[in-house]
C-alpha cells in the first residue's frame, strides 16, 4: 500500500499531515505535481514531478496506483476514475468517496463550472480552515487503520 498525493493543490497544512503518518506507519507517500512542492525528504517520503502537460499528474497516478492505495485529491473527475478502479480517494477536507457519492459530487462540479462559464458568477465561499484540517485528519487516520490492521 502506498499514499498517492495529488500534490499541485494540497494544501501545507494536509501534506504535514500525510507525511507524519507515512513515517509513523511506514508507508510510502509520494507527492505528485507538475511542479517542485516543498516536502520534507524522507526514506517513505518522495516527490514525483511530471511535464508541464495538462493533467499530467493526474496520468501519472493513474498509471502507476494499484488497488491497494491511498489517493489524495480534490480533483473529481480524477477521483471518479479512481473510485471506479475500486480505490480509496479522499479530499483535502476529510471527504471520503465513494461509488455511492462520486457521481453526485461530478455532477455538482461539471454544473458549477458550467455556471462560471457562462458568467453566471458562482463563487465559492467556502475558505480551507482548521476544522476542514480536522475532518480531514480523522478521515485519513481512520482509512490507515482500517487499512493497516
Amino acid at each position: 500500500m502506498r499514499i498517492w498525493v495529488d500534490a499541485d493543490s494540497c494544501p501545507v497544512k494536509i501534506r504535514e499531515i500525510i507525511s507524519k503518518a507515512a513515517k509513523r506507519v511506514e508507508i510510502e507517500a509520494l507527492y505528485v505535481a507538475n511542479r517542485v512542492i516543498p516536502v520534507q525528504e524522507h526514506d517513505y517520503i518522495r516527490k514525483i514531478v511530471t511535464s508541464n502537460e495538462d493533467q499530467s499528474a493526474d496520468k501519472y497516478i493513474l498509471d502507476n496506483i494499484k488497488e491497494s492505495d491511498i489517493v489524495i485529491t480534490r480533483d473529481i473527475p480524477l477521483a471518479d476514475e479512481l473510485v471506479n478502479e475500486g480505490l480509496t480517494v479522499l479530499n483535502d477536507r476529510g471527504d471520503i468517496y465513494t461509488k455511492e457519492n462520486i457521481k453526485e459530487r461530478l455532477s455538482i462540479r461539471d454544473f458549477m463550472k458550467e455556471a462560471r462559464e457562462l458568467g453566471l458568477g458562482y463563487e465559492s465561499t467556502n475558505r480551507f480552515g482548521p476544522k476542514d484540517v480536522q475532518n480531514f485528519s480523522n478521515s485519513f487516520d481512520k482509512i490507515l487503520r482500517q487499512k493497516t490492521s
